[in-house]
Protein backbone atom coordinates (compact mmCIF):
# COMPACT_ATOMS: atom_id res chain seq x y z
CA UNK A 1 0.00 0.00 0.00
CA UNK A 2 1.41 3.39 -1.02
CA UNK A 3 0.34 6.65 0.55
CA UNK A 4 1.37 10.03 -0.81
CA UNK A 5 1.16 12.82 1.72
CA UNK A 6 2.14 16.41 2.27
CA UNK A 7 4.17 18.10 4.95
CA UNK A 8 2.53 20.79 7.09
CA UNK A 9 3.05 24.39 6.05
CA UNK A 10 4.41 25.34 9.45
CA UNK A 11 5.54 23.76 12.66
CA UNK A 12 3.58 24.72 15.77
CA UNK A 13 5.47 26.23 18.67
CA UNK A 14 5.79 24.68 22.09
CA UNK A 15 2.56 24.14 23.99
CA UNK A 16 1.92 25.99 27.22
CA UNK A 17 1.65 24.10 30.50
CA UNK A 18 -2.13 24.57 30.47
CA UNK A 19 -2.45 23.20 26.93
CA UNK A 20 -0.25 20.23 27.82
CA UNK A 21 -2.30 19.46 30.94
CA UNK A 22 -5.52 19.63 28.95
CA UNK A 23 -4.20 17.20 26.36
CA UNK A 24 -2.69 15.03 29.09
CA UNK A 25 -6.11 14.56 30.70
CA UNK A 26 -7.30 12.74 27.57
CA UNK A 27 -4.07 10.77 27.27
CA UNK A 28 -4.18 9.68 30.91
CA UNK A 29 -7.84 8.64 30.64
CA UNK A 30 -6.90 6.51 27.64
CA UNK A 31 -3.91 4.97 29.42
CA UNK A 32 -5.97 4.22 32.52
CA UNK A 33 -8.47 2.38 30.30
CA UNK A 34 -5.73 0.26 28.71
CA UNK A 35 -4.23 -0.77 32.05
CA UNK A 36 -7.60 -1.37 33.67
CA UNK A 37 -8.56 -3.82 30.89
CA UNK A 38 -5.82 -6.22 31.89
CA UNK A 39 -6.24 -6.00 35.68
CA UNK A 40 -9.90 -5.42 36.56
CA UNK A 41 -11.04 -8.95 35.63
CA UNK A 42 -8.52 -10.72 37.89
CA UNK A 43 -10.86 -11.11 40.86
CA UNK A 44 -13.98 -11.48 38.68
CA UNK A 45 -12.88 -14.43 36.55
CA UNK A 46 -14.11 -17.25 38.80
CA UNK A 47 -17.63 -15.74 38.77
CA UNK A 48 -17.48 -15.06 35.01
CA UNK A 49 -16.45 -18.62 34.15
CA UNK A 50 -19.14 -20.05 36.42
CA UNK A 51 -21.92 -17.86 34.99
CA UNK A 52 -20.97 -18.69 31.39
CA UNK A 53 -20.60 -22.43 32.14
CA UNK A 54 -17.05 -22.35 30.72
CA UNK A 55 -14.10 -24.68 31.27
CA UNK A 56 -10.86 -24.12 33.18
CA UNK A 57 -8.97 -23.68 29.88
CA UNK A 58 -11.35 -20.83 29.02
CA UNK A 59 -10.33 -19.20 32.32
CA UNK A 60 -6.77 -18.95 31.00
CA UNK A 61 -7.78 -17.71 27.57
CA UNK A 62 -9.92 -14.85 28.86
CA UNK A 63 -6.72 -13.35 30.29
CA UNK A 64 -4.25 -14.58 27.69
CA UNK A 65 -6.18 -13.44 24.61
CA UNK A 66 -6.13 -9.78 25.67
CA UNK A 67 -2.47 -9.94 26.70
CA UNK A 68 -1.41 -11.64 23.46
CA UNK A 69 -3.25 -9.14 21.25
CA UNK A 70 -1.87 -6.17 23.18
CA UNK A 71 1.76 -7.31 23.26
CA UNK A 72 1.88 -8.51 19.65
CA UNK A 73 0.38 -5.34 18.14
CA UNK A 74 2.40 -2.72 20.05
CA UNK A 75 5.23 -2.55 17.45
CA UNK A 76 2.73 -2.18 14.60
CA UNK A 77 0.96 0.72 16.31
CA UNK A 78 4.33 2.35 16.94
CA UNK A 79 5.28 2.12 13.27
CA UNK A 80 1.91 3.44 12.14
CA UNK A 81 2.46 6.47 14.39
CA UNK A 82 5.58 7.33 12.38
CA UNK A 83 3.50 7.31 9.19
CA UNK A 84 0.00 8.53 10.01
CA UNK A 85 -1.81 11.10 12.16
CA UNK A 86 -1.10 10.16 15.78
CA UNK A 87 -4.28 11.75 17.09
CA UNK A 88 -6.53 9.75 14.75
CA UNK A 89 -4.65 6.53 15.56
CA UNK A 90 -5.08 7.20 19.28
CA UNK A 91 -8.81 7.75 18.84
CA UNK A 92 -9.04 4.60 16.69
CA UNK A 93 -7.39 2.52 19.41
CA UNK A 94 -9.80 3.98 21.98
CA UNK A 95 -12.70 3.13 19.65
CA UNK A 96 -11.52 -0.47 19.33
CA UNK A 97 -11.22 -0.75 23.08
CA UNK A 98 -14.72 0.67 23.52
CA UNK A 99 -16.23 -1.84 21.07
CA UNK A 100 -14.38 -4.72 22.72
CA UNK A 101 -15.58 -3.63 26.17
CA UNK A 102 -19.22 -3.51 25.08
CA UNK A 103 -18.98 -6.92 23.41
CA UNK A 104 -17.40 -8.38 26.55
CA UNK A 105 -20.01 -6.88 28.85
CA UNK A 106 -22.91 -8.24 26.79
CA UNK A 107 -21.31 -11.65 26.13
CA UNK A 108 -23.61 -14.63 26.64
CA UNK A 109 -20.95 -17.23 25.82
CA UNK A 110 -17.24 -17.66 26.42
CA UNK A 111 -16.44 -17.64 22.67
CA UNK A 112 -17.69 -14.09 22.21
CA UNK A 113 -16.01 -13.07 25.46
CA UNK A 114 -12.61 -14.30 24.26
CA UNK A 115 -13.09 -12.59 20.86
CA UNK A 116 -14.02 -9.34 22.59
CA UNK A 117 -10.88 -9.59 24.71
CA UNK A 118 -8.81 -9.81 21.52
CA UNK A 119 -10.46 -6.60 20.25
CA UNK A 120 -9.78 -4.97 23.63
CA UNK A 121 -6.15 -6.12 23.44
CA UNK A 122 -5.61 -4.60 19.98
CA UNK A 123 -6.98 -1.30 21.25
CA UNK A 124 -4.92 -1.51 24.44
CA UNK A 125 -1.80 -2.18 22.35
CA UNK A 126 -2.40 1.08 20.51
CA UNK A 127 -2.92 3.00 23.74
CA UNK A 128 0.19 1.49 25.34
CA UNK A 129 2.38 2.67 22.47
CA UNK A 130 0.66 5.85 21.33
CA UNK A 131 0.16 7.66 24.64
CA UNK A 132 3.92 7.87 25.24
CA UNK A 133 4.59 8.72 21.58
CA UNK A 134 2.07 11.58 21.59
CA UNK A 135 3.51 12.89 24.87
CA UNK A 136 6.96 13.07 23.26
CA UNK A 137 5.45 14.75 20.18
CA UNK A 138 4.17 17.73 22.20
CA UNK A 139 6.54 17.87 25.19
CA UNK A 140 10.33 18.40 24.97
CA UNK A 141 12.43 15.79 26.83
CA UNK A 142 13.63 18.44 29.29
CA UNK A 143 10.00 19.09 30.33
CA UNK A 144 8.78 15.53 29.86
CA UNK A 145 9.99 14.24 33.22
CA UNK A 146 7.25 15.74 35.37
CA UNK A 147 4.52 14.66 32.97
CA UNK A 148 6.01 11.18 32.70
CA UNK A 149 5.78 11.06 36.49
CA UNK A 150 2.03 11.62 36.25
CA UNK A 151 1.88 8.86 33.66
CA UNK A 152 3.71 6.53 36.05
CA UNK A 153 1.22 7.37 38.78
CA UNK A 154 -1.71 6.49 36.49
CA UNK A 155 0.04 3.24 35.57
CA UNK A 156 0.43 2.38 39.25
CA UNK A 157 -3.18 3.11 40.11
CA UNK A 158 -4.51 1.16 37.12
CA UNK A 159 -2.24 -1.83 37.69
CA UNK A 160 -2.81 -2.32 41.39
CA UNK A 161 -6.29 -0.81 41.85
CA UNK A 162 -7.79 -2.85 38.98
CA UNK A 163 -8.19 -6.06 41.00
CA UNK A 164 -9.65 -4.03 43.88
CA UNK A 165 -12.24 -2.40 41.61
CA UNK A 166 -13.05 -5.77 40.07
CA UNK A 167 -13.53 -7.35 43.49
CA UNK A 168 -15.88 -4.57 44.63
CA UNK A 169 -17.95 -4.78 41.42
CA UNK A 170 -18.31 -8.55 41.71
CA UNK A 171 -19.22 -8.34 45.40
CA UNK A 172 -21.93 -5.70 44.68
CA UNK A 173 -25.14 -7.61 43.82
CA UNK A 174 -26.75 -4.87 41.69
CA UNK A 175 -23.62 -4.48 39.53
CA UNK A 176 -21.89 -7.82 38.93
CA UNK A 177 -19.00 -8.95 36.73
CA UNK A 178 -20.30 -7.38 33.50
CA UNK A 179 -19.47 -3.95 34.91
CA UNK A 180 -15.80 -4.96 34.99
CA UNK A 181 -16.00 -4.37 31.23
CA UNK A 182 -18.57 -1.57 31.14
CA UNK A 183 -16.56 0.55 33.59
CA UNK A 184 -13.99 1.38 30.91
CA UNK A 185 -16.59 2.66 28.41
CA UNK A 186 -17.13 6.15 29.90
CA UNK A 187 -13.37 6.63 30.29
CA UNK A 188 -12.83 5.71 26.61
CA UNK A 189 -15.63 8.04 25.43
CA UNK A 190 -14.33 10.87 27.60
CA UNK A 191 -10.79 10.37 26.30
CA UNK A 192 -11.97 10.49 22.65
CA UNK A 193 -13.87 13.74 23.24
CA UNK A 194 -11.11 15.39 25.29
CA UNK A 195 -8.44 14.51 22.72
CA UNK A 196 -10.60 15.90 19.92
CA UNK A 197 -10.94 19.21 21.76
CA UNK A 198 -7.46 19.62 23.26
CA UNK A 199 -4.86 17.78 21.17
CA UNK A 200 -3.52 19.46 18.05
CA UNK A 201 -0.88 17.61 16.06
CA UNK A 202 0.31 18.30 12.50
CA UNK A 203 0.11 15.42 10.06
CA UNK A 204 3.61 14.88 8.73
CA UNK A 205 2.81 12.92 5.62
CA UNK A 206 5.15 11.02 3.35
CA UNK A 207 5.07 8.49 0.56
CA UNK A 208 5.29 5.15 2.32
CA UNK A 209 4.72 1.45 1.85
CA UNK A 210 3.31 -0.56 4.73
CA UNK A 211 5.26 -3.76 5.43
CA UNK A 212 2.31 -6.09 5.95
CA UNK A 213 4.46 -9.22 5.54
CA UNK A 214 6.89 -8.15 8.27
CA UNK A 215 4.03 -7.14 10.57
CA UNK A 216 2.29 -10.49 10.06
CA UNK A 217 5.48 -12.46 10.74
CA UNK A 218 6.22 -10.48 13.90
CA UNK A 219 2.69 -10.92 15.27
CA UNK A 220 2.62 -14.65 14.43
CA UNK A 221 6.07 -15.33 15.90
CA UNK A 222 5.43 -13.40 19.09
CA UNK A 223 2.02 -15.04 19.56
CA UNK A 224 3.54 -18.51 19.19
CA UNK A 225 6.13 -17.82 21.90
CA UNK A 226 3.63 -16.13 24.23
CA UNK A 227 1.14 -18.98 23.86
CA UNK A 228 3.96 -21.38 24.76
CA UNK A 229 5.00 -19.49 27.90
CA UNK A 230 1.37 -19.08 28.94
CA UNK A 231 0.27 -22.69 28.50
CA UNK A 232 3.46 -24.67 29.20
CA UNK A 233 3.34 -26.26 32.62
CA UNK A 234 -0.46 -26.05 32.66
CA UNK A 235 -2.02 -27.42 29.47
CA UNK A 236 1.11 -29.41 28.55
CA UNK A 237 4.58 -30.16 29.91
CA UNK A 238 7.53 -27.84 29.33
CA UNK A 239 9.32 -30.74 27.62
CA UNK A 240 6.70 -31.85 25.08
CA UNK A 241 5.95 -31.86 21.36
CA UNK A 242 3.73 -28.80 21.83
CA UNK A 243 6.72 -26.93 23.24
CA UNK A 244 8.86 -27.97 20.27
CA UNK A 245 6.21 -26.86 17.75
CA UNK A 246 5.46 -23.50 19.38
CA UNK A 247 9.04 -22.51 20.18
CA UNK A 248 10.45 -23.80 16.91
CA UNK A 249 7.69 -22.20 14.89
CA UNK A 250 7.99 -18.91 16.79
CA UNK A 251 11.76 -18.71 16.31
CA UNK A 252 11.48 -19.54 12.59
CA UNK A 253 8.75 -16.93 12.05
CA UNK A 254 10.74 -14.26 13.88
CA UNK A 255 13.84 -15.23 11.91
CA UNK A 256 11.96 -14.63 8.66
CA UNK A 257 10.64 -11.36 10.16
CA UNK A 258 14.21 -10.14 10.78
CA UNK A 259 15.11 -11.06 7.20
CA UNK A 260 12.13 -9.14 5.82
CA UNK A 261 12.67 -6.15 8.12
CA UNK A 262 16.30 -5.86 7.01
CA UNK A 263 15.29 -5.54 3.35
CA UNK A 264 12.12 -3.43 3.16
CA UNK A 265 12.12 0.35 2.86
CA UNK A 266 9.68 0.93 5.73
CA UNK A 267 10.16 -1.85 8.32
CA UNK A 268 7.74 -2.16 11.23
CA UNK A 269 10.74 -2.30 13.59
CA UNK A 270 13.73 -0.56 11.98
CA UNK A 271 16.66 -2.77 12.94
CA UNK A 272 18.95 0.24 12.61
CA UNK A 273 17.59 1.71 15.85
CA UNK A 274 19.47 -1.00 17.75
CA UNK A 275 22.73 0.55 16.53
CA UNK A 276 21.89 3.26 19.04
CA UNK A 277 23.47 2.18 22.31
CA UNK A 278 20.86 3.94 24.45
CA UNK A 279 17.96 2.25 22.66
CA UNK A 280 19.56 -1.18 22.96
CA UNK A 281 20.35 -0.82 26.66
CA UNK A 282 16.98 0.67 27.59
CA UNK A 283 15.25 -2.12 25.64
CA UNK A 284 17.16 -4.80 27.55
CA UNK A 285 16.46 -3.00 30.84
CA UNK A 286 12.73 -2.73 30.00
CA UNK A 287 12.57 -6.48 29.33
CA UNK A 288 14.25 -7.20 32.68
CA UNK A 289 12.02 -4.74 34.56
CA UNK A 290 8.99 -6.46 33.04
CA UNK A 291 10.26 -9.86 34.14
CA UNK A 292 11.05 -8.69 37.67
CA UNK A 293 8.07 -6.43 38.29
CA UNK A 294 5.12 -8.16 36.63
CA UNK A 295 6.47 -11.64 37.24
CA UNK A 296 6.66 -11.01 40.98
CA UNK A 297 3.85 -8.60 41.81
CA UNK A 298 1.07 -10.33 39.86
CA UNK A 299 0.98 -13.07 42.50
CA UNK A 300 0.69 -10.73 45.49
CA UNK A 301 -3.11 -10.67 45.30
CA UNK A 302 -3.22 -14.46 45.48
CA UNK A 303 -0.75 -14.38 48.37
CA UNK A 304 -2.97 -11.95 50.30
CA UNK A 305 -6.09 -14.05 49.73
CA UNK A 306 -4.68 -17.54 50.31
CA UNK A 307 -1.58 -17.22 52.49
CA UNK A 308 -3.00 -14.39 54.61
CA UNK A 309 -6.70 -15.34 54.30
CA UNK A 310 -7.96 -11.91 53.18
CA UNK A 311 -11.02 -11.11 51.04
CA UNK A 312 -10.59 -9.83 47.43
CA UNK A 313 -11.45 -6.28 48.50
CA UNK A 314 -9.04 -6.29 51.45
CA UNK A 315 -6.37 -7.85 49.21
CA UNK A 316 -6.69 -4.88 46.86
CA UNK A 317 -6.38 -2.42 49.74
CA UNK A 318 -3.24 -4.17 50.99
CA UNK A 319 -1.51 -3.27 47.72
CA UNK A 320 -1.77 0.46 48.48
CA UNK A 321 1.80 0.77 49.89
CA UNK A 322 3.17 -0.33 46.51
CA UNK A 323 0.88 2.13 44.70
CA UNK A 324 2.03 4.88 47.04
CA UNK A 325 5.71 4.12 46.52
CA UNK A 326 5.37 4.09 42.74
CA UNK A 327 3.21 7.21 42.66
CA UNK A 328 5.48 9.29 44.89
CA UNK A 329 8.76 8.20 43.30
CA UNK A 330 7.64 8.67 39.69
CA UNK A 331 6.09 12.06 40.41
CA UNK A 332 8.95 13.47 42.51
CA UNK A 333 11.66 12.12 40.19
CA UNK A 334 9.83 13.58 37.19
CA UNK A 335 9.75 17.02 38.78
CA UNK A 336 13.44 16.83 39.70
CA UNK A 337 14.44 15.69 36.21
CA UNK A 338 12.57 18.60 34.63
CA UNK A 339 14.18 21.01 37.10
CA UNK A 340 17.78 19.77 36.83
CA UNK A 341 18.02 17.94 33.52
CA UNK A 342 19.75 15.01 35.25
CA UNK A 343 18.13 11.59 34.83
CA UNK A 344 20.60 8.71 35.07
CA UNK A 345 20.91 8.92 38.84
CA UNK A 346 17.22 8.05 39.13
CA UNK A 347 17.64 4.99 36.90
CA UNK A 348 20.49 3.74 39.08
CA UNK A 349 18.60 4.48 42.29
CA UNK A 350 15.55 2.72 40.85
CA UNK A 351 17.58 -0.37 40.00
CA UNK A 352 19.05 -0.52 43.52
CA UNK A 353 15.69 0.05 45.25
CA UNK A 354 13.80 -2.46 43.09
CA UNK A 355 16.46 -5.10 43.77
CA UNK A 356 16.27 -4.40 47.50
CA UNK A 357 12.46 -4.57 47.48
CA UNK A 358 12.36 -7.89 45.65
CA UNK A 359 15.10 -9.32 47.83
CA UNK A 360 13.24 -8.40 51.01
CA UNK A 361 9.95 -9.75 49.61
CA UNK A 362 11.70 -13.09 49.06
CA UNK A 363 11.71 -13.51 52.86
CA UNK A 364 7.92 -13.33 53.30
CA UNK A 365 5.73 -16.19 54.48
CA UNK A 366 2.27 -16.83 55.85
CA UNK A 367 3.22 -15.22 59.19
CA UNK A 368 4.69 -11.97 57.79
CA UNK A 369 3.13 -8.90 59.44
CA UNK A 370 1.47 -6.26 57.28
CA UNK A 371 3.72 -3.49 58.63
CA UNK A 372 6.89 -5.24 57.43
CA UNK A 373 5.17 -6.27 54.21
CA UNK A 374 4.15 -2.65 53.55
CA UNK A 375 7.77 -1.45 53.78
CA UNK A 376 8.93 -4.13 51.36
CA UNK A 377 6.14 -3.34 48.87
CA UNK A 378 6.78 0.41 49.13
CA UNK A 379 10.46 -0.14 48.31
CA UNK A 380 9.52 -2.18 45.25
CA UNK A 381 7.06 0.51 44.16
CA UNK A 382 9.67 3.25 44.55
CA UNK A 383 12.16 1.31 42.43
CA UNK A 384 9.69 0.61 39.63
CA UNK A 385 8.54 4.24 39.66
CA UNK A 386 12.10 5.49 39.22
CA UNK A 387 12.88 3.05 36.42
CA UNK A 388 9.90 2.47 34.19
CA UNK A 389 9.12 5.85 32.64
CA UNK A 390 12.67 7.20 32.79
CA UNK A 391 13.89 4.38 30.56
CA UNK A 392 11.43 5.59 27.92
CA UNK A 393 12.57 9.18 28.45
CA UNK A 394 16.23 8.23 27.90
CA UNK A 395 15.44 6.42 24.65
CA UNK A 396 13.12 9.12 23.28
CA UNK A 397 15.76 11.76 23.95
CA UNK A 398 18.41 9.91 21.91
CA UNK A 399 16.66 8.90 18.68
CA UNK A 400 15.77 10.90 15.56
CA UNK A 401 12.21 12.22 15.73
CA UNK A 402 11.29 10.17 12.65
CA UNK A 403 12.04 6.96 14.60
CA UNK A 404 10.52 8.02 17.92
CA UNK A 405 7.35 5.96 17.47
CA UNK A 406 9.25 2.80 16.64
CA UNK A 407 11.73 3.23 19.51
CA UNK A 408 8.98 3.91 22.07
CA UNK A 409 6.87 0.96 20.95
CA UNK A 410 9.91 -1.35 21.04
CA UNK A 411 10.48 -0.51 24.72
CA UNK A 412 6.79 -1.00 25.52
CA UNK A 413 6.76 -4.26 23.58
CA UNK A 414 9.74 -5.76 25.39
CA UNK A 415 8.45 -4.65 28.80
CA UNK A 416 5.11 -6.34 28.08
CA UNK A 417 6.91 -9.40 26.70
CA UNK A 418 9.00 -9.63 29.85
CA UNK A 419 5.91 -9.35 32.01
CA UNK A 420 4.09 -12.04 30.06
CA UNK A 421 7.01 -14.45 30.17
CA UNK A 422 7.69 -13.73 33.83
CA UNK A 423 4.06 -14.21 34.82
CA UNK A 424 3.75 -17.48 32.91
CA UNK A 425 7.02 -19.04 34.04
CA UNK A 426 6.72 -17.96 37.66
CA UNK A 427 3.10 -19.14 37.69
CA UNK A 428 4.30 -22.62 36.75
CA UNK A 429 7.03 -22.39 39.41
CA UNK A 430 4.46 -21.38 42.02
CA UNK A 431 2.23 -24.35 41.18
CA UNK A 432 5.17 -26.78 41.41
CA UNK A 433 6.47 -25.30 44.68
CA UNK A 434 3.02 -25.42 46.27
CA UNK A 435 2.50 -29.01 45.13
CA UNK A 436 5.94 -29.94 46.46
CA UNK A 437 5.35 -28.34 49.85
CA UNK A 438 1.91 -29.90 50.21
CA UNK A 439 3.41 -33.29 49.40
CA UNK A 440 0.76 -35.96 49.85
CA UNK A 441 -1.41 -33.74 52.05
CA UNK A 442 -5.05 -33.63 50.90
CA UNK A 443 -6.12 -30.00 50.72
CA UNK A 444 -9.22 -30.73 48.69
CA UNK A 445 -9.60 -30.49 44.92
CA UNK A 446 -7.03 -31.65 42.38
CA UNK A 447 -3.35 -30.76 42.43
CA UNK A 448 -3.78 -27.93 39.89
CA UNK A 449 -6.76 -26.18 41.47
CA UNK A 450 -6.58 -23.16 43.75
CA UNK A 451 -8.12 -24.10 47.12
CA UNK A 452 -10.89 -22.13 48.78
CA UNK A 453 -9.41 -21.77 52.27
CA UNK A 454 -12.77 -20.84 53.78
CA UNK A 455 -13.92 -24.43 53.14
CA UNK A 456 -10.84 -26.10 54.66
CA UNK A 457 -10.38 -27.45 58.15
CA UNK A 458 -8.10 -25.55 60.52
CA UNK A 459 -5.28 -28.05 59.99
CA UNK A 460 -5.60 -28.01 56.20
CA UNK A 461 -5.87 -24.20 56.12
CA UNK A 462 -2.59 -23.79 58.03
CA UNK A 463 -0.76 -26.19 55.72
CA UNK A 464 -2.07 -24.51 52.56
CA UNK A 465 -1.36 -21.00 53.83
CA UNK A 466 2.23 -21.91 54.71
CA UNK A 467 2.71 -23.58 51.33
CA UNK A 468 1.51 -20.51 49.40
CA UNK A 469 3.38 -18.10 51.67
CA UNK A 470 6.71 -19.87 51.24
CA UNK A 471 6.19 -20.44 47.50
CA UNK A 472 5.41 -16.74 46.93
CA UNK A 473 8.61 -15.77 48.71
CA UNK A 474 10.48 -18.12 46.39
CA UNK A 475 9.02 -16.28 43.38
CA UNK A 476 10.47 -12.98 44.53
CA UNK A 477 13.81 -14.68 45.12
CA UNK A 478 13.76 -15.89 41.49
CA UNK A 479 12.77 -12.39 40.27
CA UNK A 480 15.59 -10.65 42.18
CA UNK A 481 18.46 -11.61 39.79
CA UNK A 482 16.54 -10.02 36.91
CA UNK A 483 16.43 -6.77 38.89
CA UNK A 484 20.20 -7.04 39.45
CA UNK A 485 20.72 -7.46 35.69
CA UNK A 486 18.49 -4.43 35.06
CA UNK A 487 20.65 -2.40 37.46
CA UNK A 488 23.84 -3.51 35.69
CA UNK A 489 22.30 -2.60 32.33
CA UNK A 490 21.35 0.96 33.32
CA UNK A 491 24.86 1.55 34.68
CA UNK A 492 26.10 1.34 31.08
CA UNK A 493 23.59 3.88 29.73
CA UNK A 494 25.35 7.14 28.93
CA UNK A 495 23.63 10.25 30.26
CA UNK A 496 22.96 12.81 27.54
CA UNK A 497 21.60 16.34 27.79
CA UNK A 498 17.83 16.43 27.49
CA UNK A 499 16.58 18.20 24.37
CA UNK A 500 14.48 21.35 24.76
CA UNK A 501 12.31 20.92 21.63
CA UNK A 502 9.45 18.48 21.22
CA UNK A 503 9.36 15.71 18.64
CA UNK A 504 7.21 17.67 16.20
CA UNK A 505 9.71 20.54 16.20
CA UNK A 506 12.63 18.11 15.93
CA UNK A 507 11.01 16.36 12.98
CA UNK A 508 10.59 19.64 11.12
CA UNK A 509 14.23 20.57 11.83
CA UNK A 510 15.43 17.14 10.64
CA UNK A 511 13.42 17.57 7.44
CA UNK A 512 15.00 20.98 6.84
CA UNK A 513 18.48 19.54 7.40
CA UNK A 514 17.81 16.70 4.95
CA UNK A 515 16.52 19.17 2.37
CA UNK A 516 19.58 21.39 2.80
CA UNK A 517 21.91 18.38 2.51
CA UNK A 518 20.13 17.25 -0.66
CA UNK A 519 20.55 20.69 -2.22
CA UNK A 520 24.26 20.72 -1.39
CA UNK A 521 24.85 17.34 -3.01
CA UNK A 522 22.61 17.95 -6.03
CA UNK A 523 24.56 18.44 -9.34
CA UNK A 524 24.68 22.01 -10.63
CA UNK A 525 24.10 22.97 -14.25
CA UNK A 526 25.97 25.76 -15.94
Amino acid sequence: MTLTTEAPEETPGAMTNRQILQAMSGLMAGMFVAILAGTVVANALPRIITDLNASQSSYTWVITSELLAMTATVPLWGKLSDLYNKKLLLQLSLGLFLVGSLLAGFSQGVGLLIFSRVVQGIGAGGLTALVQIVMAAVIPPRRLGKYAGIFGAVFAVGTVAGPLIGGVLVDTPWLGWRWCFFIGVPFALAAIVILQRTLTLPTVRREVKIDYLGAGLIVAGVCALLIWTTMAGNQFDWASWQTAVLTGGGVILLGFAVLVESRVAEPVIPLTIFRNRTVTLTTVASLLVGLAMFGGTVFLSQYFQIALGKSPTVAGLMSLPMIGGLLVSSTVAGQLISATGRWKIYLVAGGITMTAGLGLLSTIGADTGFGVLSIYMALLGVGVGLLMQNLVLAAQNDVPAAELGSATSVLSFFRSMGGTIGTSVLGAVLANRVAGQLGGFDAGGDSHSVPDISELSDEAREVVQNAYGNATGDLFLIATPFAVLALITVLFIKEKTLKTTNATQRLAEEARQEEAAAKETAPTTG
